[in-house]
Order: structure tokens, then sequence, then C-alpha cells
């Protein structure tokens, strides 16, 4: 809906002329509408004293005598005002009114949504849908006034149609002042849209570092409001503002942060530096003896992607097994004995719910 248009503020000029300050003061001081009088005392094409007077009555500032085009006056900028704002002002109340009246509607909804929504507390709210997840980070955006920080598992697979939107919306962020940091995967490296992304969010002063692997999807706004997925496949997530926990979760973050490695392509980098270190990893989450999804999902690459790494990585070793791999890694110096010996701590998979709660990056900041 238009209100400016409705009302019809859209006929008044967006800027004004000298020619029309000089044509007010003339038919101010003479009390007429006659176009050539005005042109000939001002000198001025008749043309662009016809086009003076149209602005000019459009904005209630000179009046035509309907019985006589000629005649006519000027009123102050004040009683112009009054007039173009009365009709405004009555189209205001009106949407206010309709408002008021759908919230009310609205409302008598309420009840039964809370009754069927899934339980929670005030400070652990459960957002059952990606839609709900938009919206409360789209808020949580808005009231941020000192920093976001953002763990995104798979940042290679930005889609392209959303970042002129995304970015725009991190600029706003990073224009009054807020500090903005992002954690990718490695992968996101090798993915042109997210390194266009990346550049261009830079300008605007926001830093991104990328990891081999990352402890899950993360959002958490001053250390106050943190959102992480559900991990039961709904693309929902819960938003956390118990002060304890979300400043727990933003030390999580810091420590990533410290080890990971500031964004750059894999060019940039140099290729075979980059994919020595995914191999490096892999190698380990096999010695580990984790599954092929549980190693796409940390390490942000697609199921097809991985396994293709996987078969490179035991061809290259001769290895049958995964142990066996990892006992070939160690043998050639490219793991330590530690690493093979420790697969209880790179067996858990806290990525592991990436997948399913993908909706609280999907909606990014």
């Amino acid at each position: 809906m238009d209100i400016s248009r409705d009302c019809g503020l859209s006929e008044v000029p967006d800027g004004w002329r000298t020619t029309d300050t000089a044509v007010y003061g003339w038919v101010l001081e003479q009390g007429r509408l006659d176009e050539p009088a005005v042109a000939a005392a001002l000198g001025l094409p008749e043309e662009e004293v016809r086009e003076a007077l149209a602005r000019l009555i459009a904005s209630r500032l000179v009046r035509r005598d309907p019985q006589d085009p000629v005649q006519g006056f000027a009123v102050s900028p004040d009683v112009a005002r009054a007039e173009l704002a009365a009709p405004v002002r009555s189209r205001i109340r009106q949407v206010e009114e309709e408002l008021d009246r759908a919230q009310r509607e609205l409302d008598r909804f309420s009840v039964e949504y809370l009754r069927h929504a899934k339980r929670g507390n005030g400070q652990f709210r459960l957002i059952a849908n990606m839609l709900e997840v938009r919206v409360a980070l789209t808020q949580a955006s808005e009231r941020c006034t000192e920093e976001v920080l953002s763990s995104q598992p798979g940042g290679g697979s930005r889609v392209v149609e959303a970042m002129g939107e995304a970015l725009a919306r991190d600029r706003a962020i990073l224009e009054r002042g807020v500090r903005m940091r992002t954690l990718y995967h490695h992968t996101a490296r090798f993915n042109g849209p997210s390194q266009a992304y990346v550049a261009a969010a830079s300008e605007f002063g926001a830093q991104y570092r990328t990891a081999h692997e990352l402890f899950g999807r993360l959002i958490v706004f001053d250390r106050e409001l943190a959102f992480i997925p559900l991990n039961d496949g709904s693309r929902g997530a819960v938003a956390i503002s118990e002060p304890s926990v979300a400043s727990y979760l933003a030390d999580v973050f810091e420590q990533t942060w410290t080890h990971a490695t500031p964004f750059a392509d894999a060019a940039s980098q140099g290729l075979g530096e980059v994919a020595q270190e995914i191999d490096r990893t892999i190698l380990r989450l096999l010695a580990a003896g984790l599954k092929d999804e549980a190693i796409a999902r940390r390490l942000g690459m697609s199921l097809r992607t991985a396994r293709r790494h996987i078969a490179d990585i035991m061809e290259q070793l001769g290895a049958e097994s995964r142990f066996q791999a990892g006992v070939a890694a160690v043998q050639r110096g490219l793991l330590d004995a530690e690493e093979l010996l420790a697969p209880a701590a790179a067996g858990s998979d806290p990525a592991g719910a990436d997948a399913a709660g993908a909706g609280a990056a999907g909606a990014g900041v």
C-alpha cells in the first residue's frame, strides 16, 4: 500500500527549481496566474512558467480560480502543508485501525498456537520452522549493537540468488558499527560465489576465517542471544537467551576462531596446500572410524565429494580398510601416532545436526 500515492503526495515535486520560487513570489504579489504576464515580468519562456505553475498548484501553494484560469492566488506554505497532511493522517489512522483489527483477529489463535507449540521456557525458545527462524534472526540483527558471531558449516553451498539480499543486510549491520565474524569450512575457498561474497562483505568490515572442521551451526548476537539448529529435521532452531549458555557458545566460537585461517581463495593460498590440509583431516577422521556421511558433514562437503577424496586416499596408501589407511599414514609421517590412537575424540560428531538443522544457517545474518 502506498499511502503517499493514495493521498496525492506523489504529485508534489521531489525537487524544486529556482523558477518555482520566482513564479510563486510573483503570484503572491500580483494575485494572478497570467502566464504571459509572468513570463514577461520574469524574463522566462512561457512553457517554463506553465510548468512551474503546475508544480505549485500540485503542491497546494497556488490556487487557480475555476471560473477564470487567469485569476488565482498563492497561500502560505503552512496552509499548503496542512491541506496535504490532512488526508495522509486520515489514511494513517485508517491503516492503524486495520492493523489493530487484524491483530485482534490473530490474537484469537495465540492460545491454540501456544498449546500445540513445542515446550520451552523464556530463555530457551524452540522455533519450529524456517520462516519463523528467518523472522527471529532478522529481529535479532536489528537489535544487535556490538557483535555477530557465526559458524556456517558447508560454506561452499551458498545460493547465488540470496547473496544480494544477504549482503545488503550485512552491510546495514556493519554500517551501524556492529562487528561481524564468520567461520566457514575450508571448502568454501573453492566456491566462486562464496569468494565473491566474502570479498564484498570484507570491504564493509566483516571478517572471515576457515577451518578443517567446525563444531556445528551457530549464530550469537552480542553474547546474549544464540541460535543453534534443531536436530529433528524440521529446519527449525533453538533461540537461547540464557546468559551463561550464550556466553559459553561465544567462547566455543572464539576457540575455533583463534586456530582458524583468514579466508583466502584456494588459488591464492595454493591449491596444493589447501588440498593437503583437507586430505590430512580426512585421514585422521578415517583412522577414528567415522562413516562417510559424518566425514562429509565435518568437512562441509557433499557426500559424493567426500567419498571421492576417501577413495583417492585409500588408493594412494594401498589400504583396504580405514584402520590400515591410518597405520600407513603414520608410517609415512602423514599422521601422528597420537591421532591414530585417539579415535574417541574424533569419533564424536558434533556437526551431525548440521544437515537436519540447516535452517538457522539458511537465514544467515
